[in-house]
């Protein structure tokens, strides 16, 4: 499978990280050029330094045969555009976002996006731990 990752932080690189080590072509997009360094030396020829939210960009880096695109910079707004014009102008159908702001979510979804919202996961992680404790 090949996956493009928007986004070289710590989700990023880890996710591209183990794609890698199970066999699926990657292909990492960070914007920043010390972090783009950075990732190259961790994980080679995979990193390519660019806006993930430009379609000349992104047309440089295979994605009309991407099987997927997964957008993890930490802007949820740059994700959002990211994964629309992969949808939109390169016909990716599957793709995710990372978002930050809960009351987005229902808005991506609504829009073809599947959403990965960190702040409700680790919230209602939260709250079954501490029901889990309640009732011992």
């Amino acid at each position: 499978m090949y996956v493009i990752v928007v986004g070289g932080g710590t989700v990023g690189y880890y996710l591209s990280r183990d794609l890698v080590e199970r066999g699926h072509e990657v292909t990492l997009i960070e914007r920043d050029g010390k972090r783009a360094d950075w990732l190259e030396t961790q994980l080679g020829s995979i990193v390519m330094r660019g806006d993930g939210c430009e379609v000349r960009f992104l047309a440089q880096t295979g994605i009309e045969r991407a099987d997927a695109i997964i957008a993890v910079t930490a802007d949820d707004e740059d994700n959002l555009i990211a994964l629309q014009m992969a949808k939109k102008h390169f016909k990716v159908k599957n793709v995710v976002a990372r978002i930050y702001d809960p009351e987005r979510a229902e808005a991506y979804e609504k829009i073809g996006l599947h959403t990965i919202c960190p702040t409700l996961e680790g919230a209602r992680h939260i709250e079954k731990v501490l029901l889990e404790r309640e009732s011992r």
